[in-house]
């Protein structure tokens, strides 16, 4: 029995060294290494609500050095019950507040929300392939749909 397998498959097979992402109900992969060329798209652009949970907050906190009570104030924003981090205005788009703009990385990459962790895999991208596509140099289409 012939058995075939995606490109992504093969990839993850190589020896672990291509680590594609694949989600369920989406028409795109996703490989994390073209993050080290990326120009954080993800963390510029429109404006909109990274959402952080109280456990967040407190690793995120203890990451920077910070008491929750201060990192609530400098770095966040209460909606309503919520809370999402800051954003600043830079040349007319948004950026979050800990984008490091010189080096064009995230400053709490290994305790960022998990908003973050899950991208590009949003509800809103699943509805909206074609986005995300144009937007992240990581995300691939999947030409091979097995249902």
């Amino acid at each position: 029995m012939a058995v075939f397998l995606t490109v992504e498959d093969s990839l993850q097979l190589a020896g672990g060294i291509f680590n594609i992402m694949r989600e369920e109900g989406f028409d795109f992969s996703f490989d994390p290494m073209a993050c080290e060329n990326c120009d954080g798209y993800c963390c510029t652009g429109e404006s909109g609500y990274t959402w952080v949970t109280m456990e967040e907050v407190s690793k995120i906190a203890d990451f920077m050095g910070q008491d929750i009570d201060r990192f609530v104030g400098l770095y966040l924003v209460r909606i309503v019950s919520r809370f999402c981090l800051k954003e600043v205005k830079i040349e007319g788009s948004f950026h979050c507040l800990f984008f490091d703009e010189k080096n064009r990385r995230c400053s709490i990459y290994d305790v960022r929300p998990t908003q973050c962790r899950t991208f590009p895999f949003w509800e809103y991208f699943r509805d909206n392939p074609d986005e995300i596509l144009k937007e992240c140099p990581g995300a691939c289409s999947i030409l091979d749909k097995r249902e």
